[in-house]
């Protein structure tokens, strides 16, 4: 499939633009962090993206089977322990019946890109690049 790369700036304090494709986010922290709370900390970044790749593919297991969860919503909640998560509760609501409900969920843990990258040994290569001339 290729490379992903997302560039993300420093804008001052502890602000940062992120450019996506077409979109810009902001990420920040709140003031009682020492930000000016103009856009979710990285850690709300973090479980968005869980929590959205793991709606999408509810969604797209769902979809296969002609079925449209009209009310699909996924809540992600994570438990601090020190400098990290230690826990992250992945919750699929819904008014669909429970029993196919588990189908999606059950196609959508092998599809999620984020919680399968979660869920595996992934290697981080940090290095510093020269800015260019």
């Amino acid at each position: 499939m290729g490379d992903k790369v997302i560039t993300t700036y420093w804008e001052g304090g502890y602000r940062c633009r992120i450019p996506v494709r077409k979109f810009e986010i902001i990420a920040d922290e709140p003031p009682e962090d020492g930000g000016t709370d103009a856009g979710p900390a990285p850690t709300d970044l973090f479980l968005a993206a869980l929590g959205s790749c793991f709606t999408m593919a509810v969604f797209h297991a769902a979809k296969k089977r002609n079925v449209e969860l009209a009310d699909l919503a996924v809540r992600t909640t994570g438990h601090y322990e020190g400098l990290r998560f230690s826990e992250i509760k992945v919750e699929v609501v819904s008014s669909h019946p429970r029993e196919e409900l588990q189908k999606f969920v059950e196609k959508a843990i092998t599809w999620c890109y984020v919680s399968n990258t979660l869920n595996s040994e992934v290697k981080l290569d940090y290095s510093i690049d020269e800015v260019p001339a």
